[in-house]
C-alpha cells in the first residue's frame, strides 16, 4: 500500500499522521529590481519549528479553513482549497497582505480585517465584515512537501502574483520578527552569507525559483512538472549522509549532505 496520494486528497490512514500546511509565494514587480521579488518572514527564534529562519509567509490548516473551503466551494477538494484559504489567513495575519480576492483591497481595508483576524481567528467573519468574496485559483500550486514522519507538515507551496505598485506589509511581532522582499537568488546569496537562515525546503524552492526572471516562467514551470508530494529520504554515501529528493519536480539541486541541511 503507498504512503501517498493525489495532492488534494490527505494523506492515507496507514502513512505517518502529518499536520496539514500551506505555504505563499509572493511575487511582486519593482522598478528597482530585475528579478521578481518574493516576500519572505523572519521567523521568531522562540518559535518550536524553524525558530529564527527565513520563510515564505503560511502556517497550519486549522478547522475552520476546512469549513469556510465546504461553504465557498463545495465541489472543490477540501484539502486543496482549505491549503489556500490556510494560506489566504496565514499571509493577512502575519504580513497585513490580503491577497486572493475578487475586488482589490486598500491598505487601510487590509490593517482593519488583520487587525479584527488577530482579535478573532475568523476569517469567513472578516470577509462577511469587510464583503469580500475570496478568489483562491489565484493561488497557483507550485510544490507539496511532506516528510514520512509523525508531526511533520504536509505542505503545499502556491504561487500568487502581486504585480506592481506599492505594497503596505507590517510584521506580526509575535510569530515573525522581519518582513522582507527579495529575489529568490538574493535570498539564497544572503543565507549563504549568513545573514538569514533557512531550511531545507526553503532552500529548495528559492533555487527553483531562482531559475525564473518573471511570474509567467514559474507557471511555465509549474505546467512542465505536474505537482505531486515530495518526500525527502536520507541517503548513506561514501561521503557520508545526505538528504535528497526524487528528480522530476522541476529542481535543479536534488540533495544536501545532512550535516550542512537544516530541518527546522
Amino acid at each position: 500500500m503507498p504512503l501517498t496520494a493525489p495532492s488534494d486528497q490527505p494523506m492515507p490512514p496507514e502513512a505517518p499522521r502529518v499536520v496539514p500546511a500551506a505555504t505563499i509565494v509572493i511575487f511582486r514587480r519593482s522598478a528597482e529590481a530585475a528579478l521578481p521579488e518574493l516576500l519572505m518572514v523572519q521567523r521568531s527564534r522562540e518559535m518550536r519549528f524553524a525558530g529564527g529562519a527565513a520563510v515564505f509567509p503560511g502556517g497550519r490548516v486549522d478547522p475552520a479553513d476546512r469549513e469556510l473551503a465546504r461553504k465557498i466551494a463545495p465541489e472543490e477538494p477540501e484539502e486543496m482549497t482549505a491549503a489556500r484559504i490556510a494560506g489566504i489567513r496565514e499571509t493577512l495575519e502575519e504580513t497585513g497582505l490580503m491577497i486572493a480576492t475578487r475586488r482589490p483591497v486598500s491598505a487601510p481595508e487590509a490593517a482593519a480585517a488583520r487587525h479584527m483576524l488577530l482579535e478573532t481567528g475568523a476569517l469567513a467573519a472578516v470577509l462577511d465584515r469587510f464583503g469580500w468574496e475570496l478568489a483562491p485559483q489565484a493561488l497557483t500550486l507550485f510544490a507539496h512537501w511532506c516528510p514520512l514522519w509523525d508531526n511533520a507538515f504536509d505542505t503545499r507551496f502556491f504561487v500568487t502574483d502581486l504585480g506592481t505598485g506599492a505594497v503596505d506589509v507590517a510584521v506580526d511581532a509575535t510569530e515573525n520578527t522581519r518582513l522582507f522582499w527579495t529575489s529568490a537568488a538574493g535570498a539564497l546569496e544572503m543565507a549563504d552569507r549568513g545573514e538569514i537562515r533557512i531550511i531545507f525546503p526553503t532552500r529548495r524552492n528559492l533555487e527553483r525559483l531562482a531559475q525564473f526572471s518573471s511570474f509567467d516562467e514559474t507557471l511555465a514551470n509549474v505546467a512542465a512538472h505536474p505537482v505531486s508530494r515530495i518526500h525527502p529520504t536520507d541517503e548513506r554515501r561514501a561521503d557520508g549522509e545526505w538528504i535528497v529528493i526524487p528528480d522530476g519536480h522541476g529542481y535543479p539541486v536534488l540533495c544536501q549532505p545532512k550535516a550542512t541541511a537544516w530541518r527546522g
